[in-house]
């Protein structure tokens, strides 16, 4: 049996960093957007080196999420990325959210609810 109140600290830095790597996910995509006028610029540029230093920092934060919470739980807390991505798709990249996304952001909601109860 877990005891939650202790698990939830480390819970809540897990998600924190499934968020910042979204967010990281977000700026990667905007800079590859960009025309550039040389391949050293594409990658060498402030928005790519800052994303990838929270990539960075997302792993450290895993690492620490990590020591207090059971490993099981990690992919479950993962997967509140897919619900983070798709709302910045829809609000900053203006992608269309059609039934099917839907049903399948409602089904991992589902699925985290599913395992937070069980």
């Amino acid at each position: 049996m877990t005891d939650f109140s202790a698990v939830l600290p480390y819970a809540l830095i897990s998600l924190l960093g499934v968020f910042l790597s979204s967010v990281s996910q977000v700026m990667l995509k905007k800079a590859a957007m960009r025309k550039y006028s040389s391949v050293v610029q594409e990658y060498l540029n402030p928005l790519v080196i800052f994303a990838y230093g929270i990539f960075f920092g997302t792993t450290l934060l895993g690492i620490l999420a990590y020591k207090g919470m059971p490993v099981s739980f990690g992919p479950v807390l993962e997967t509140t990325a897919y619900f983070y991505i798709t709302v910045f798709g829809v609000v900053i990249f203006k992608e269309k959210l059609n039934s099917k996304k839907i049903l399948a952001l409602c089904m991992i909601v589902m699925g985290i609810v599913v395992y937070a109860l069980g």
